[in-house]
């Protein structure tokens, strides 16, 4: 059975939304994108060591896999990270996307989602990671789908946005398998269901 996995980055007051790039998600008139970036590097650094180093196959929202299809299949974006994300299978929440720019996408539908999540749980492969995908976070967690939560908290505070515990999800445990700090002061927790 393959676990699945959520790969997040929040604030200290539990935002979620826009952590890379300014630009990347105004919905609700949220203006604080770009939040992470003066401590990127070094958190990078420890998602490579403790979070992808296995391999994995990725299940993305729509908005998601639109930000990622373009930066992943640059032929300037290359190395072995590049590699990883190219050869997994990129699994696609979406009822809106017709055809797919980047290999190995396979699309999902939100009308039936928690059936076709649980179906791919039950088959063979490596671990389902979730990056981002917010709506799909919180679909996840209200059908009580995830395993693992690998959350990085970062030393900042913004104003309104999607909050990575918005909705009232399933009771669940976890137990904290590792965790670590950055020099500048992000704290990485991964956690394990009980």
């Amino acid at each position: 059975m393959r676990k699945l996995a959520l790969l997040t980055f929040q604030t200290l007051n539990g935002v979620m939304q826009a952590p890379s790039m300014p630009e990347e998600d105004y919905s609700g008139n949220f203006r604080e994108g770009g939040w992470a970036m003066p401590y990127w590097e070094e958190v990078m650094e420890q998602v490579r060591l403790h979070a992808m180093k296995e391999p994995y196959d990725l299940l993305l929202g729509r908005k998601t896999y639109e930000l990622f299809a373009p930066h992943w299949t640059n032929p300037e974006n290359d190395g072995p990270e590049a590699e990883k994300f190219r050869s997994a299978r990129k699994y696609v929440v979406t009822d809106s996307l017709k055809g797919f720019s980047w290999e190995n996408s396979h699309a999902l539908s939100p009308k039936t989602l928690a059936e076709e999540i649980s179906g791919l749980k039950q088959g063979h492969g490596p671990l389902l990671q979730v990056h981002g995908s917010w709506q799909l976070i919180q679909a996840l967690l209200h059908h009580d789908l995830v395993d693992e939560i690998r959350l990085w908290t970062f030393p900042v505070l913004v104003g309104p946005g999607k909050r990575l515990f918005e909705n009232p999800s399933q009771p669940s445990r976890f137990s904290l398998m590792k965790s670590e700090q950055t020099s500048g002061g992000a704290l990485m927790t991964l956690y394990r269901k009980a």
